[in-house]
């Protein structure tokens, strides 16, 4: 079966859905193609960040996403040498509408935009849809082949955008190479109940070569892992009662929860990468969000990252695209647009990951600086600097004119939740 779409985009993630909203929102023909029959997988980034509500305000959508289950972060902070808690980063501080990070499922997230996409003519969402191969004619990408529900097909585009993540497909491409940074570390998620009110704030726990990050939740903790990278098998050849031992350790109020994490396969690996494409783009093809970056997870920036470039595609190519003139410099524009806010989150990253991930690793206990207490206790005010770059990010953007709609009440169904 063959078929035809202005703009195939390859993953129904953060990216890939915001841009296929927006696009469709400026009459773009879209279609995009998802391989899972739903969005109901866990532990995916779940950190929606302040200039992304600000963007589902433009969008029209503010209201339907406030009433999405959700918890908050507020604060990030750190226990000091001393006993007294530091705080690092305060949301609250921010001169937004909406200062703090919501922590609400990706299901919830992808599924409200989803709901949107369909309100649009242009804009097809296709699950259960993978994505097999790039399709060429004449020298340059002309579409996608796919396996479908009802058997292969081929999706010929005028542009084909990959926003299917850090193993993207797209990325085989001879010409699409990738610069890569070393990662000391992996990191392991699960979910420990809690009991009471969970406070709207970040305190990362600092044990021996390990950092657990606890991430308030709707009634639970999500947790964050980290350890040495490579070490996946013998953490789980330790078994699930050494790692309730090393929770209890570092947090050792959930001394009466933490029996609920029953086994090892409720411990899911992340396998951590940092790298980026040199060119986020050949002929016919665009790499975005993940597929173009793949961002660490300290500091919970990939969607925020992902749904920017998705942003600033949309904002530059929505015109190309309706006129049918999108040429090489036009795709590269994108890249150029988003390379300095990857850039400096990347290194920003790569930074942390030396002078506080590295003497963990190594089993030393890292202490801020000196100078930097003092400041901070001085000045409480410093910590709306660390909020603003991981709130708000370098270059943040804001939904285009034809994108932008009155606010819509939520509708009554929803699928999944934060349980």
């Amino acid at each position: 079966m063959s078929e035809t779409t202005t703009c195939a985009i390859i993953g129904g993630g953060p990216a890939g859905m915001m841009l296929g909203l927006l696009l469709s929102r400026a009459g773009v023909q879209v279609t995009v193609l998802e391989k899972h029959a739903d969005f109901l997988r866990d532990f995916r980034g779940d950190t929606v960040h302040p200039t992304t509500i600000r963007l589902l305000d433009d969008l029209g959508l503010g209201e339907r996403f406030a009433a999405l289950p959700h918890s908050k972060v507020e604060q990030l902070s750190f226990d000091g040498p001393d006993g007294r808690k530091l705080v690092l980063g305060d949301f609250r501080r921010l001169r937004l509408n909406h200062p703090y990070i919501a922590m609400v499922p990706q299901w919830d997230l992808l599924n409200l935009l989803a709901e949107a996409g369909a309100e649009e003519p242009s804009f097809t969402l296709r699950m259960s849809t993978e994505a097999t191969g790039l399709l060429q004619e004449g020298g340059r990408i002309a579409g996608v082949g796919y396996e479908g529900p009802g058997g292969p097909g081929e999706l010929h585009a005028d542009l084909t955008v990959a926003c299917d993540g850090r193993w993207s497909m797209a990325r085989g491409h001879p010409g699409l190479t990738v610069r890569e940074y070393p990662v000391a570390f992996d990191a392991w998620w699960f979910r420990v109940p809690a009991r009471g009110e969970v406070p709207p704030f970040l305190t990362p726990r600092i044990g021996r070569q390990a950092l657990l990050v606890p991430i308030p939740r709707k009634g639970y903790l999500q947790m964050a892992y980290l350890g040495p990278k490579g070490t996946d098998a013998d953490l789980r050849a330790r078994g699930i009662e050494a790692l309730r031992r090393d929770v209890v350790g570092l947090m050792p109020e959930l001394a009466d929860t933490v029996g609920e994490l029953e086994s090892m396969d409720d411990v899911k690996h992340l396998d951590v990468r940092l790298d980026r494409l040199r060119r986020w783009h050949t002929g016919g093809l665009l790499c975005i969000g993940d597929a173009a970056h793949a961002m660490s997870p300290l500091g919970g920036v990939g969607i925020n990252l992902a749904v920017q470039d998705a942003v600033a595609a949309a904002t530059l190519l929505a015109g190309p695209l309706g006129a049918g003139r999108v040429t090489d410099r036009t795709l590269d524009a994108v890249r150029r647009r988003r390379r300095l806010p990857t850039v400096v989150t990347q290194t920003l990253q790569r930074i942390l990951h030396r002078r506080l991930l590295g003497p963990i690793l190594a089993g030393r206990r890292p202490a801020p600086p000196k100078l930097l207490l003092s400041a901070v206790r001085a000045m409480p005010r410093l910590s709306a600097i660390p909020a603003h770059l991981v709130g708000v990010g370098v270059r943040p953007e804001r939904a285009p004119a034809f994108a932008r709609r009155e606010a819509r009440s939520a509708p009554a169904v929803r699928n999944g939740g934060d349980a």
